[in-house]
């Protein structure tokens, strides 16, 4: 499994609504363009995939952009990643058993199964507004790289 640039620049903007949209007032995507150094013209194609997943909501008119559609604490990273990439998986007869006809009898797959689990486990515990909270009080060094990423199991988790 690898998470494409869709994916990655979803969740950065809508962190980037989280920390701005406090006020609950729509941020402009050329703002959120010149703060995350992301391309307006791609972020506009990505708005459209996370409107339609209903992680934000638009605002028309003068003093009109975007907003998250629901609080930072009830969006998870696997919430994010499935509007922005589709279904996460690390192999594809774990959602689409006709792709291998060896899928019923395929030992291998109880170890993908588990190991799918745990990596959605991981997306689903952590919410925008960890990574904020996070960000807020130092959980980065100077690299970008985690210090100490809390780990617990929330009620978010998949079963």
């Amino acid at each position: 499994m690898k998470i494409s640039t869709k994916g990655r620049y979803g969740l950065r903007l809508l962190l980037d609504l989280a920390a701005y949209g406090t006020n609950d007032k729509p941020r402009m995507l050329k703002d959120i363009a010149v703060s995350q150094d992301i391309s307006e013209k791609y972020l506009s194609q990505l708005v459209i995939k996370l409107r339609r997943g209903g992680l934000i909501s638009s605002v028309q008119g003068a003093g009109g952009g975007y907003k998250l559609a629901r609080p930072p604490k009830m969006i998870t990273v696997l919430d994010v990643l499935e509007v922005m990439e589709g279904p996460v998986t690390i192999v594809e007869c774990l959602t689409n058993a006709e792709v291998c006809g060896r899928s019923g009898y395929c030992p291998p797959r109880v170890l993908w199964t588990q190991i799918n689990q745990k990596v959605r486990n991981v997306f689903v515990e952590y919410t925008l507004q960890d990574l904020l909270d996070l960000q807020h009080v130092g959980g980065f060094n100077r690299d970008g790289n985690s210090q100490h990423l809390p780990h617990y199991v929330s009620e978010n988790s998949v079963q």
